[in-house]
């Protein structure tokens, strides 16, 4: 993972989420991302939501997370987005 990407998802993390780790993860899947890649972008996929480990349902019919999760998460993917493309005040 390029350090730049990591730095900025630590220090949002510390600063919304004080003593919550940044984990990186791989997730076996596919991803629109392989397009991103292949043209030399590296490509990476940051949640930024917290959810329930025994309730995961990405992708399903019946794919949901909880609504303080989504608007706990909306400020936190918002500045890593200023972050990383130079925006940030």
């Amino acid at each position: 993972m390029r350090e730049d990407v990591l730095r900025a998802v630590n220090r949002l993390t510390d600063t919304l989420w004080p003593g919550v780790p940044t984990v990186p993860i791989m997730v076996m899947g596919a991803t629109d991302g392989l397009y991103l890649r292949d043209a030399g972008i590296p490509t990476y996929g940051v949640q930024g939501f917290f959810m329930d480990r025994d309730d995961i349902r990405f992708h399903g019919r019946d794919e949901r997370m909880g609504v303080t999760s989504f608007f706990e998460g909306q400020p936190f993917l918002y500045e890593l987005v200023k972050a990383l493309s130079g925006t940030a005040e």
